[in-house]
């Protein structure tokens, strides 16, 4: 396998001001269950600061994946706070030292964190480490800026409005003015969806008609974008890399979401929407090159829906690593590994009938020949933990082709027995 040429702190700092308020601290930890995902972006002598302890089983299953020793990667466990960013969990744990003499240990080590946040810039510092993927030379004027601001509702549909990219119409305001706006777009549109300016995940979304009774959700404060609810065909979305050269796409696909929230991801797209996929790479390309302009480095991309005319819409902009960037990293190595050039892969949670244990599904799926096999190149791997009560199963798919993946998944339902459909 491919190593790093540095050494790096993937710091998984789900807990974060970046995409919500740290006031949402129960969302916040409802997605830093997920952090066992971010093992898929170490290499050995690498760190990862997480805010949920990763099993043994786990571990030593992504070291067999990857083919890295599990005691390689120093795993460091920092149990959140209620309200705070990760940085304050870091010091109130009183790993700070520890943090400094794994680093002093690593000539040139990074910190990668998953948002570009003020606390985490300030922890970097503190900790005399550069950010990555910045280096050296440190953050670019700008970048912690536009990081914030592009990662609300509001600067974003400012933004497409400059950069020609299409969005649903809507409007913003302020939380005195949210009855009235919602009133207002509501007399030219059946339905509307209510969002806080600084969203994500599905958190505080209210989609609302004309003829259910709605009320503004708590007190008249913050700022909301109030937006035409579309009839949604398919839900898109693209990811870019921005470095030095520039944006490029990394990878696009169709998200499944449930209540406006993500809930799984299938790529590549069907080739009946190779336009719609074209379109959505240059809007994404845009992003990338204002963000560079900008001095932002890292990981970007867009959300859409594809209404059943055929016409585009973007939603949102995410301005740090998403649910998909740790997985597709794991489906980008081993593919690489087997020597399958480009992949279909698909993201899900099945959820089992009765509880098991990590290594039991594990052996599960090798006894069906389910499991991911290179001499293949296809198979299912368990990219994240179990949750505590052994049932729920985030599993990746990678075959040669859509069709594959399909074949593959179904029989894994069967095999495992979902009681849900997948």
């Amino acid at each position: 396998m491919e190593h790093h040429r540095t050494p790096l702190i993937v710091y998984a700092n789900f807990h974060s001001d970046l995409a919500v308020h740290l006031a949402a601290h129960e969302v916040l930890d409802r997605w830093a269950e997920h952090a066992s995902r971010e093992i898929w972006l170490t290499r050995p002598g690498d760190v990862l600061v997480t805010p949920v302890p990763l099993s043994l089983a786990f571990r030593r299953y992504a070291g067999e994946l990857t083919e890295m020793p599990d005691e390689s990667v120093t795993v460091l466990t920092v149990p959140p706070v209620a309200g705070s960013p990760f940085a304050e969990a870091v010091h109130r744990a009183g790993l700070m030292g520890t943090l400094r003499s794994l680093a002093a240990a690593r000539p040139g080590i990074q910190l990668l964190p998953i948002a570009l946040d003020v606390s985490t810039t300030d922890l970097a510092a503190q900790l005399g480490v550069p950010m990555a993927p910045y280096g050296p030379s440190g953050i670019s004027p700008g970048a912690l800026s536009i990081a914030y601001r592009l990662n609300t509702k509001a600067a974003f549909r400012a933004l497409a409005a400059d950069l020609g990219i299409r969005m649903p119409a809507g409007r913003c305001c302020d939380g005195s003015e949210l009855e009235g706006a919602v009133t207002a777009m509501l007399t030219r549109h059946e339905r509307v969806v209510v969002k806080p300016n600084r969203s994500a995940g599905g958190y505080q979304l209210h989609f609302v008609t004309r003829t259910e009774p709605w009320s503004a959700p708590g007190p008249p404060a913050g700022e909301w974008v109030v937006e035409e609810h579309l009839d949604v065909a398919r839900s898109l979305s693209v990811q870019m890399d921005v470095g030095k050269a520039g944006p490029r796409v990394v990878f696009s696909g169709e998200m499944h979401t449930a209540g406006g929230a993500y809930d799984g991801y299938f790529s590549p797209v069907e080739e009946s929407t190779n336009a719609t996929t074209k379109e959505l790479a240059q809007w994404a390309w845009a992003l990338g090159l204002h963000l560079a302009r900008h001095g932002y480095a890292g990981s970007c991309g867009i959300d859409a829906v594809l209404d059943p005319q055929g016409r585009l819409f973007a939603t949102e902009s995410n301005v740090r690593r998403t649910a998909t960037t740790a997985p597709h990293a794991l489906v980008d190595r081993l593919s690489r590994a087997a020597a399958l050039s480009e992949p279909a892969w698909l993201l899900a949670t099945g959820r089992s009938q009765a509880p098991h244990t990590f290594t039991a599904v594990a052996e599960l799926l090798r006894e069906s020949g389910l499991a991911w096999a290179p001499s293949r190149g296809e198979g299912v791997v368990l990219y994240g933990d179990t949750a505590s009560d052994g049932r729920a199963w985030p599993y990746a798919v990678i075959a040669a082709d859509r069709r594959r993946v399909k074949e593959l998944q179904a029989l894994l339902a069967d095999a495992m027995q979902f009681d849900v459909p997948l």
